[in-house]
């Protein structure tokens, strides 16, 4: 009796550390101490190699199932003096960034920014930012991002998915990027 009920214990304390250990409610955690940043990202995805490129982008990783989904952080140099404030209303650093999407007329490329709100999160400003993304001959694309200026550096974390998949992991993506920071 006492043999099994320590089975059974033992086996929920396991199940218990492993599940603290792979991540908060689907999502597991990744911090780059040398550019000052950490999100959550969803448990499943994996790093992709990124080689270091013009367009400042740090870190790419991608869901293994729906390979599709994806996120990026893209690092680039700001003005030391400037805040994000500085660089505009949420709308419209959003339609800037809208702009910068769809400058490549031969891609034909649709972007629509649906939503662009600011957040502060202990004294520092972030730019969430929706987007619907329409390419020629693929299916449409739901994106989120946040955006924020520290040291010098604009910070954009970006998510993808495709619209069809929206409704499903809205939430999750909703979290993850809500949960990045630069510090």
């Amino acid at each position: 009796m006492f043999k099994s009920l320590r089975i059974v214990v033992l086996t929920l304390i396991s199940l218990t550390l492993f599940s603290c250990s792979i991540g908060l409610g689907g999502l597991q955690s990744y911090v780059d101490a040398g550019d000052g940043y950490q999100f959550l990202y969803p448990n499943g995805w994996v790093g992709v190699d990124v080689k270091q490129s013009s367009q400042g982008v740090d870190v790419i990783f991608r869901d293994i199932i729906e390979p599709t989904e994806n996120l990026s952080v893209i690092v680039s140099d700001v003005d030391k003096e400037k805040t994000l404030s500085d660089l505009g209303t949420p709308t419209e650093v959003g339609y800037y960034l809208l702009k910068q999407m769809n400058n490549n007329q031969e891609t034909g490329r649709q972007v629509d920014l649906i939503n662009a709100e600011s957040r502060e999160v202990e004294g520092q400003t972030y730019y969430n930012l929706e987007y619907e993304v329409t390419l020629p001959n693929q299916e449409q694309r739901h994106n989120l991002a946040s955006i924020a200026v520290s040291r010098g550096k604009l910070f954009t974390f970006n998510l993808s998915t495709l619209q069809k998949r929206w409704d499903k992991v809205k939430d999750l993506f909703e979290t993850s990027v809500n949960s990045f920071s630069v510090y």
